[in-house]
């Protein structure tokens, strides 16, 4: 069970290609390795099979009986080709046989007991003896074994290549690069919606890498480097591939983790040969999605720094000192963790050019909208801007999947366009993740989770500070027992204290109301409790907003492992007790606002509750007919203000 505010600062994009297991890459190996061998034994007791027949059947008649059948005068001819003789019976049968090696047929025979004359009733042809036929019969045995073996190790190292090994590629660039003639793959600014500061930014580099003659006769450098920042999804890589795209050059394009390999030395090489490829295809952009991954602060961690990360890192700090005013290449990295870039990488002469991309405000998210809807048959109902204002918080790639789902969804019953209803019901499909109608709720459960929604949705309505309700829900979606999504009325970039002391009293609204009506507490609120507590300890620690002052005690990327050490901060025991006093003294406050709330108005709280368990659903209409009537005012644009209470 949770409620609902839309998070601006989404996860990380799941990865389409998990990689393989080393594991199940090694048995596969072994089983290759292990059929070959057996294709190799078995074409080789075939070749020797072959073989013995062929000389059991060429030895079909002795030396001797071939004597005496021409002394006895049944012998018609007789075919000499090298070693290989072959009988012609008057009754035109034939036999083969053998003659001895350096010794003519005459000569033989004549050691057999045949005389000249009985030898000369039988016709004598002699044939000579081929290349092709000498090569078969002599040559051949020899090299198919050792053709089989070549091809057995062939067979054995492409294996062992396809399975990560390749000894003589280690340092090759894995950079994949678009072809600015590649007309499916090529992006301009047209393509992206929003953003504007940020592509009027990177209209200068598209201007150099067109132009460059303009600037440097005026005595101008054109950046080196270009560093996109923003959440993700924002649209780092397709603003950076736009770029190339505007521009007309190749793009050359990987991420961070694709250097580093557990081989020492081979992430310095690899950022070699990618700027060698870049440098003879200029001009060009290069461009490292995910550059916190080689580029964090060096020599931290614990037990010290890692070795092969930093030499990957010293050598792009080298080669991007090594670039000429003339070389048109241009370096571009996307990173949703500048706080954790190693200096070396900000300074002037390297990523001096910061570009921010900040999450879509109402009228962006439109227009993003449109561009994925293009291809796709929207009904008559179909409003975009009403879509737009139901998803603060969304990123272009949240945006992206919402559309898709909804043209899933339009398809899965089987209708040719997309209505606004399946757009809505993506909203919460990618928020929370699908409904889980089978998830059936026993009477008990379902009118614990029924108050529990309605503790979230009755204090967010009550607080003037909160935002309003949109949905209520106890249908499981996700993880998520039931939800309560409640939308702000207008665009916020900044958010109040008295905001804070709202949000987190409406996240205990659900503890509360279980506590208030049943005596008890479930696990339904877990989620809830780490949604209030992170809040307010951001309140102590990162924005001052408690009694210790305007201090700022963790970094806004928050205190990670490796950050400066494990178990490092930077204050003292006596401050982390005030700092547990302090976020302890702001939870109890919230818990005592929502529980006073939820007394003062049972009686709604009672409505609400059992609407839910009647419909499992209540939409924004409906909701606030219930309210109104139990005297509670739906809150309006204009109501909404900073004045103190």
């Amino acid at each position: 069970m949770q409620f609902i505010k839309p998070n601006k600062n989404k996860g990380e994009k799941d990865n389409p290609n998990p990689p393989k297991s080393p594991k199940i890459g090694r048995r596969q190996l072994l089983s290759n390795v292990l059929t070959a061998i057996i294709i190799f034994m078995l074409i080789t007791s075939l070749y020797s099979v072959i073989i013995e027949n062929r000389k059991a059947e060429d030895k079909t008649i002795t030396l001797s009986e071939v004597a005496q059948k021409v002394i006895v005068g049944e012998v018609k001819k007789l075919t000499v080709e090298g070693e290989n003789l072959t009988v012609l019976f008057k009754d035109d049968t034939t036999q083969k046989s053998k003659k001895e090696r350096e010794a003519s047929i005459s000569e033989t025979l004549k050691n057999y007991g045949v005389s000249p004359e009985q030898l000369s009733k039988a016709e004598i042809e002699i044939k000579s003896d081929t290349g092709f036929s000498f090569w078969l019969v002599n040559i051949l045995p020899f090299f198919i074994p050792i053709i089989f073996i070549l091809l057995f190790f062939w067979f054995l190292s492409r294996q062992v290549k396809g399975a990560g090994m390749q000894a003589f590629s280690f340092g090759q660039s894995k950079a994949r690069v678009i072809d600015p003639e590649d007309i499916n793959q090529k992006v301009t600014f047209k393509d992206i919606a929003g953003v504007k500061e940020a592509k009027e930014e990177l209209k200068e580099i598209v201007d150099f890498l067109k132009n460059p003659k303009k600037f440097l006769d005026i005595g101008a450098r054109i950046p080196k480097g270009v560093l996109l920042m923003g959440a993700p999804g924002t649209g780092k890589t397709l603003l950076a591939r736009a770029v190339a795209g505007e521009a007309g050059v190749p793009f050359f394009h990987l991420s961070g983790s694709e250097f580093v390999e557990m081989f020492v030395g081979v992430g310095a090489s690899r950022v070699r040969d990618l700027f060698m490829m870049a440098k003879k295809a200029a001009p060009a952009i290069i461009f490292v999605d995910e550059i916190d991954a080689v580029g964090r602060v060096r020599g931290t961690g614990v037990g010290g720094g890692n070795d092969e990360r930093e030499q990957t890192l010293n050598q792009i700090l080298v080669e991007m000192d090594g670039f000429e005013p003339a070389e048109k290449v241009i370096v571009m990295a996307a990173t949703n963790r500048p706080d954790v870039l190693d200096p070396a990488l900000l300074r002037p002469g390297r990523f001096d050019r910061r570009v921010t991309l900040d999450l879509p405000d109402r009228d962006d998210r439109e227009e993003i909208l449109k561009i994925h809807a293009i291809k796709k048959p929207l009904g008559e109902d179909v409003n975009l801007r009403v879509v737009a204002e139901r998803t603060p918080g969304f990123s272009g790639a949240d945006l992206y999947s919402l559309m898709n789902e909804g043209a899933i969804l339009a398809a899965r019953e089987d209708r040719k366009k997309v209505a606004q209803f399946d757009l809505i019901r993506s909203i919460e499909k990618v928020m929370l993740g699908p409904e889980r109608r089978s998830h059936i709720l026993s009477k008990k459960e379902k009118e614990i989770t029924a108050y529990h929604e309605g503790g979230h949705a009755l204090v967010s309505s009550v607080l003037p500070f909160a935002d309003p309700v949109h949905k209520i829900s106890i249908v499981a979606r996700g993880y998520a027992g039931g939800y309560t999504l409640k939308l702000p009325l207008e665009e916020k970039r900044l958010q109040s204290r008295k905001e804070f002391l709202d949000d987190i009293a409406v996240a205990l609204g659900g503890y509360v109301a279980e506590e208030m009506i049943f005596g008890d507490i479930t696990t339904g609120p877990s989620s809830d409790l780490q949604v209030s507590t992170a809040l307010a300890r951001d309140m102590v620690t990162k924005y001052g907003m408690s009694m210790l002052g305007p201090m700022a005690l963790e970094g806004l990327g928050g205190r990670t492992i490796f950050g400066k050490g494990l178990g490092d901060r930077e204050y003292s025991e006596e401050v982390a007790a005030k700092i547990d006093a302090e976020v302890a003294k702001i939870i109890n406050e919230a818990f005592a606002k929502a529980r006073r709330v939820l007394k003062d108005h049972r009686k709604v709280l009672d409505a609400i509750a059992l609407r839910l368990i009647e419909k499992e659903t209540i939409e924004q209409e409906e909701y606030e007919k219930i309210i109104i009537a139990n005297g509670i005012m739906p809150k309006k644009r204009k109501e909404m203000n900073f004045a103190s209470k």
